[in-house]
């Protein structure tokens, strides 16, 4: 599944990523949310990889939306099938399901309610320009959208 479409990431994006990952570990918040971190083995190299993510609730289920279109944590969750979420010392083993286009609608419509702190991050990516809902449903097919689900 998924689109070969890349959208490069923004030049900060990594060095702000390894002070989210940081602030993670000592249990300390941003913006408002629990900072989650999301490590998955990597496809090519096989070393674990991690970055910080947001996962949002919706109808019982937790998800995860692609900040952008051929982010390499998706490409990596593709290949691996699970992951481990880390919020402070609390880790928990998942199974990563990527929804198809139309199972993600209804769950990127909820992200600019769920992960307020993410439209921000999808306007300045030149994802969105007002962060309405109708905009986010229609990036369904471009940023992947997991499910996931406790091992």
């Amino acid at each position: 599944m998924g689109n070969s479409e890349r959208v490069k990431p923004p030049w900060w994006l990594k060095p702000a990523n390894k002070l989210f990952i940081g602030m993670s570990r000592l249990g300390l918040s941003f913006g408002g949310e629990s900072p989650v971190v999301l490590t998955v083995r990597g496809r090519k190299s096989g070393r674990e990889r991690s970055t910080p993510v947001t996962p949002m609730t919706v109808g019982g289920h937790q998800y995860l939306v692609a900040g952008f279109p051929g982010a390499d944590w998706v490409a990596n969750a593709r290949a691996a099938g699970r992951a481990r979420l880390a919020r402070g010392r609390r880790v928990q083993t998942v199974r990563m399901v990527e929804l198809p286009p139309g199972d993600a609608r209804p769950i990127l419509r909820a992200f600019p309610t769920e992960v307020p702190t993410g439209v921000g991050f999808m306007k300045r990516a030149g994802l969105v320009t007002e962060g309405r809902p109708e905009e986010f449903e229609a990036l369904a097919g471009r940023c992947a959208v997991f499910r996931l689900d406790p091992v």
